[in-house]
């Protein structure tokens, strides 16, 4: 069934007889977020299961048997289903006719189109909630900097906010880490806040890309070569790994909220000077424009949702480190030289 935000949040807090959750739109970030309530509802202790849109198409009876299963320790599981899409759905409709399912399942997909098989399923089925996250306008983009702020105990103004807001182009994922890099700054905790103004904005580079600028346009304009050069620059700078994919996916939030004037009708060029552009630098409002000509959500949504794995993958133990966020930067340049 569709659900409505404080029915998703309600059951995300209480999982108990819902059989699964199907999280999807443009805003990935906002669908982690409630992700994130139903690991915490659930437990640290318990025992996730994680499969692929790619093991349900291999596999679709393997959905239905993970829900039923039972912990050799009697520990609670759930199961958490990744870049799902259509090739799902006979899963989703095997769990759906299933006899019995007590583990919870979670499904995170992009932007589902309303003729997906998928999306169809999971709104008809009575046993489980679907819900889409949508990237949030300004005031909503700035009311979210608030709420997260205070779960990080920090005191922001209302201006600090809106910057914040603007330059995280309204993405939940973003705004988090860039709040999650202030309260380390100021050494703020929901039982010590701590302010926050302009100056520590700076200090931390929140909400600005600086000389980044030349990477993130080679990234989002498909220039692989000046992708490279820029890489190597700034590399003997010291700046490489999360603090170059941070850029870009600040410059994709920015599209992914830009983009949704585009698709109302307006050209790009109009757009960028609109107040809903207001966030671009005059210098960059036409290759900004060229980007969101090209760029379209879908495709937007799979690059911020790459973006967050690269960086998971970067901060992981043994992960492979910066190699992952460069090589996702030249597959996401890659794509753009192909829109060009």
């Amino acid at each position: 069934m569709k659900a409505k935000r404080v029915e998703i949040e309600r059951a995300l807090d209480k999982p108990e007889g819902t059989r699964f959750f199907l999280l999807y739109g443009p805003d990935e970030g906002g669908s982690r977020g409630l992700l994130r309530r139903l690991a915490a509802a659930i437990g640290e202790g318990a025992e996730r299961i994680d499969l692929s849109g790619a093991d349900l198409k291999a596999d679709p009876a393997r959905l239905a048997d993970e829900a039923a299963a039972i912990s050799m320790f009697g520990d609670r599981r759930w199961v958490l289903v990744e870049q799902a899409g259509d090739e799902s759905e006979p899963a989703l409709a095997a769990l759906v006719a299933a006899p019995v399912a007590g583990n919870p399942v979670a499904i995170v997909a992009g932007a589902l189109k309303g003729g997906s098989k998928l999306l169809k399923t999971a709104l008809a089925a009575r046993t489980g909630l679907a819900f889409a996250s949508y990237l949030p306008d300004a005031g909503e983009a700035d009311r979210l900097v608030l709420e997260l702020a205070r779960a990080h105990g920090l005191v922001v103004r209302p201006d600090v906010a809106r910057r914040i807001a603007e330059a995280a182009g309204g993405n939940r994922a973003i705004v988090d880490q860039e709040l999650v890099k202030l309260a380390l700054f100021v050494d703020a905790s929901p039982e010590a806040p701590r302010p926050v103004d302009h100056d520590a904005l700076d200090a931390v580079g929140a909400g600005a890309e600086g000389d980044l600028a030349r990477l993130v346009d080679s990234v989002a304009g498909g220039d692989g070569a000046a992708l490279e050069a820029e890489i190597a620059r700034l590399k003997a700078e010291g700046k490489e790994g999360i603090t170059l994919t941070r850029a870009v996916l600040r410059r994709m939030a920015l599209l992914a909220r830009l983009r949704a004037e585009v698709e109302r009708g307006n050209s790009p060029a109009s757009v960028v000077k609109s107040p809903a552009g207001r966030s671009v630098f005059f210098r960059e409002q036409d290759a900004v424009a060229r980007q969101l000509g090209r760029w379209r959500p879908p495709l937007i949504a799979k690059a911020i949702s790459r973006l967050i794995a690269a960086e998971g993958q970067v901060m992981a133990s043994g992960g492979p480190g910066i190699v992952a966020a460069e090589e996702e930067l030249f597959a996401i340049c890659r794509q753009a030289a192909r829109l060009r």
